[in-house]
Parts: structure tokens; C-alpha cells; sequence
């Protein structure tokens, strides 16, 4: 019934394309209510337009099962200026500079749950970090002991702040951040 899962690299307008079916794999792998979505839609449309933007897709034959992207962060970007302001109340601003001067943002890794635990985010999450320019890569995940934040930890993000509130409600959240490559990536 599950067959073989295929991850390639997918194009700006393919993704585009594609996204009603990944923000109902986001929705399923995030718990999200029907009335989140279109706002998170709107989102993953605008992130196609940031600087080297990349994304992977995992598929079953022709159906999506797992997606995930990024690119780099620079100023005037939403997240990378609360983190930013973030970083710099909790530590100043060398390190701020240090961990986002150079920093890919990895804005999603979500793998529908009936194909959680099979290895398709960890292999998505080091193929779309490999052979960046960036120094960095830094996330947000939920802030509890998640299979999410346990397989960021393993490949060498660390926490850089903890029980964080993003602007405009929601839960606590753990911005993450690795340098590049990350544990476990190919040299390529």
C-alpha cells in the first residue's frame, strides 16, 4: 500500500504548485485547525521569493508524504528579525551577528505522521542543508521533548532560546541553530 518514498528537489513553481496538498501534510503533521491553513499558505507562498530558496518534496508514487525548504535569512524578513531581536535581549548583539550573519533559515520539515519515524526528515533535513554558502542554519521548533526536536539535536542544532513567544500569540518555541554541515551530511 506504502510504496517506495522518492526525494528530489523540487522547482519554485512546482512547490507552488503543490501546495495545497503540503499544507494538508503540514496540517497533519502539526495538529493545525482548518482555519490556520490559509494563513500558513500565504506564508510558504512569500518564502518562494527569499533569497536561494530551496525545497525538497518526498513522494509515493505521484502523492506527497513530506516536504521541506529553506533559504537564507537576511534583514527585513519576519522571523529572522524577531530572532534576531531575540538572540540579541539574551545574549547581545556579537552573538546575534555571529549565529545570523550567514544563517539558511530551515523554515519546514514536515513528513506526513503515517510515514514518521522512517528516517525521510532526517534525510530531507541534511540533503537540504548540504552544499549550502550559509555558515548557519537555524530553526524554530515547539518547545518540548518532540521526535522533531530530538532529531534536530542529533544532527547538531543546539538551543539558542528557549520558551520563546513569536509576536501575535501561540505556543512556546526553541529557536535551534547549527553550524553547517551538519552531523551526518554527505561532503557533497
Amino acid at each position: 500500500m506504502q510504496g517506495a518514498v522518492t526525494i528530489e528537489e523540487s522547482t519554485r513553481p512546482a512547490f507552488q504548485a503543490m501546495l495545497g496538498d503540503l499544507v494538508g501534510i503540514y496540517a497533519a503533521a502539526m495538529g493545525a485547525t482548518p482555519g490556520e491553513l490559509p494563513g500558513r499558505q500565504a506564508i510558504m507562498e512569500r518564502h518562494t521569493a527569499n533569497p536561494g530558496f530551496r525545497v525538497l518534496t518526498a513522494t509515493t508514487g505521484e502523492r506527497p508524504i513530506a516536504f521541506a525548504y529553506g533559504f537564507r535569512g537576511t534583514a527585513g524578513q519576519w522571523w529572522h528579525d524577531v530572532v534576531r531581536a531575540g538572540i540579541t535581549a539574551a545574549y547581545g548583539p556579537s552573538v546575534a551577528q555571529s549565529w545570523l550573519e550567514s544563517a539558511m533559515e530551515v523554515a519546514e520539515v514536515h513528513v506526513h505522521p503515517d510515514f514518521q519515524a522512517r528516517g525521510i526528515g532526517r534525510h530531507m533535513l541534511l540533503a537540504l542543508t548540504t552544499g549550502r554558502p550559509e555558515r548557519t542554519a537555524l530553526l524554530s521548533t515547539r518547545d518540548a521533548n518532540t521526535r522533531a526536536r530530538r532529531l534536530y539535536r542529533s544532527v547538531g542544532f543546539q538551543d539558542l532560546l528557549t520558551g520563546f513567544l513569536f509576536p501575535g500569540g501561540g505556543p512556546a518555541y526553541a529557536v535551534m541553530g547549527a553550524e553547517l554541515p551538519l552531523i551526518g551530511a554527505s561532503s557533497g
